[in-house]
């Protein structure tokens, strides 16, 4: 086996499931996570089949199922809640496998947390690489509280604002892609039972999905409003102005969001490293590698996979070298389909009425795409 040590950087959704992943195969395994805090966060996720699929892998689907909502179709509506048409969505993870689950992103990652720690996982929190130095063999790393280890591997799991991307050499960093996203968690209505999309209103869209028994996460596309609204603490009051002119369901659950409601507002960026993810024994995968806007709700997805087919080929047979050469080539052309699809999709939002423009089809092509093997 290549690697039996492997540093992780980044405790979220990618880096989670690649500690699970290397557990399992017997890898000592070491997290580093920059918050001193770890724990589930944030508002509603949408996950796919192929990420249901790598969950199962890693021994957490059915806890996540236990309060997530599956669903098999979505609805498209207009402004006013009219149904334009309900929508199949593909199995991306399998036929026994719903094509679609929404979940609470604390759920999800409240789950990775137990069982990362359950396979003896040593988690450091409140803690950062600052530098490393590789040799033919091992990569030693100086972390920011002074201490040092050596390890087969470091894998840069942090994110679209990757620390561990500059420091390996990578240039790339994320762009705004044009457009900006309210979300919040709210009070599920009883008639919620799957993901809905409209369509047509005064921005790009707006939607929601089901993420539990009794909550739901909806959400507002934007043009990019002032930087300085961006967080977890948005005014309620711009959410509900610029959400105004949507009916049906989301405008129902617009109209009773309480006074307090914690709203959360992002611009949407993407990155892509679109060479080799890997100088020598390190690595970034997941966002840190490629994010894309959430218009085909692929990104958890593709960082899943990621960090399942990197614990898989890494722990085999072949030469590190090898096998991350060969994990570029199963991964950079998946992720680069869903990033410009994804993209593609972005640009006709923001300029409706552009000639050609086939979303359905573009939303359509990719998930079929994806019921491959990832």
């Amino acid at each position: 086996m290549p690697v039996q040590k492997v540093l992780v950087v980044g405790g979220g959704i990618t880096g989670s499931v690649l500690c699970l992943a290397l557990a399992q195969r017997g890898v000592e395994v070491e997290l580093v996570e920059i918050s001193p805090q770890w724990y589930g966060v944030g508002h509603g996720i949408t996950i796919q089949g192929n990420a249901l699929k790598a969950l199962r892998r890693v021994g957490v689907l059915d806890r996540v199922l236990a309060r997530a909502v599956p669903f098999d179709v979505m609805r498209l509506r207009r402004a006013d809640g009219g149904l334009i048409t309900e929508l199949a969505t593909p199995h991306t993870g399998g036929p026994d496998l719903p094509s679609t689950a929404g979940a609470l992103r604390s759920d999800l990652q409240n789950a990775l947390c137990d069982a990362v720690y359950a396979h003896g996982v040593t988690v450091r929190l409140g803690l950062s690489v600052e530098r490393l130095d590789q040799s033919a063999d091992h990569v030693d790393v100086t972390f920011s509280d002074g201490t040092t280890g050596r390890y087969d591997l470091l894998v840069g799991a942090d994110g679209i604002n990757s620390a561990t991307r500059a420091l390996i050499g990578l240039p790339q960093r994320p762009r705004p892609v044009g457009m900006s996203i309210f979300r919040v968690v709210a009070e599920r209505p009883a008639e919620m039972d799957c993901a809905e999309v409209y369509y047509g209103g005064p921005r790009f869209k707006a939607g929601y999905s089901p993420i539990s028994a009794d909550q739901c996460y909806a959400y507002l596309l934007d043009e990019n409003l002032d930087a300085a609204l961006i967080g977890p603490r948005a005014p309620l009051a711009l959410l509900r102005e610029r959400g105004a002119g949507y009916g049906g369901t989301w405008g129902g659950i617009l109209a009773a969001l309480p006074d307090d409601t914690a709203v959360d507002y992002r611009w949407i960026e993407a990155v892509l490293v679109d060479e080799p993810w890997y100088r020598g024994r390190a690595t970034v995968i997941g966002d840190a590698a490629h994010a894309c806007p959430p218009l085909i709700a692929q990104g958890a997805a593709m960082c899943m996979e990621d960090a399942v087919l990197l614990a898989e080929l890494v722990t085999g047979d072949e030469p590190l070298e090898k096998s991350l050469e060969h994990f570029m080539a199963r991964r950079l052309p998946r992720v680069r389909m869903v990033l410009e699809n994804s993209l593609q999709l972005a640009e006709w939002e923001i300029h409706p009425g552009t000639p050609g423009a086939d979303p359905a089809r573009i939303m359509s092509e990719t998930l079929h795409n994806l019921t491959a093997a990832a």
